[in-house]
This record gives C-alpha cells, structure tokens and sequence, in this order.
C-alpha cells in the first residue's frame, strides 16, 4: 500500500496547477501546508510504513486490533479522498481501498497465537 499511496502521490504532481500550488504553500484539500498539516501528512504516511514491521513483532493480539483499527481508518482515508478525484487517483485509491478491507479482514481471522495456528 505504501507504493501506491507514494505513486498516486507523485503522478498527482503531473495534473494541471498541482505545481503552482506546491509553491504557494497549498496542499490541495488540506488547505495551507503548515507545519500541523504537515506533521499530520507525515504521521499518515508513517503508520502503513511501521505497521509492516509492527506486524511481525507484536504480540498476535495487539497486532491484530492495530491491523483492524489502521485497516479501517485508512479504508474510511481511501473513500473520502476517492469522490471528485481524477480517474488515475481514483483507480489506484480503489485498489488502496480493497487491500484496506482485505488487511481488516484477514486480521479479524488471526489466530491469536502461534500454537493456535500450529493446531489449525
């Protein structure tokens, strides 16, 4: 998921204006890209990054309900940025949103250990 959000990201700096805007300090919908918003883009992008590794070395419980609450919210993300997006964007955040489900469901069906897994 991180490449997808990083090239729907980049191909969006190719759509008209998106360069004039970078420069006057705008980040589209987000309004003036301060330092709050700026932060708050770096924290959204983080979370998928550590999550890969956050997955493995967590516990099985707490990794599965990190799973399911990042996997829902950045699900919830992928839909509130789809409508009145560019067709390109649109594919890829329907792509992003489908792994979101995916992640969410195949967490909820976890075992909760190891051992759990070992005896299925």
């Amino acid at each position: 998921m991180m490449f997808l959000y990083v090239y729907n990201d980049y191909i969006s700096m190719y759509a008209p204006d998106t360069i004039e805007m970078m420069r006057e300090g705008r980040m589209g919908p987000l309004g003036e890209a301060t330092d709050g918003v700026l932060l708050g883009v770096a924290v959204l992008m983080t979370i998928p990054a550590l999550m890969v590794f956050l997955s493995a070395g967590l516990p099985a419980g707490l990794s599965k309900w990190l799973n399911v609450g990042f996997g829902a919210a950045y699900t919830c993300v992928n839909v509130a940025t789809f409508f009145g997006s560019p067709p390109f964007y649109q594919f890829i955040v329907s792509i992003e949103t489908a792994l979101s489900i995916f992640i969410v469901v195949s967490a909820l069906t976890w075992p909760k250990t190891a051992d759990a897994e070992a005896t299925q």
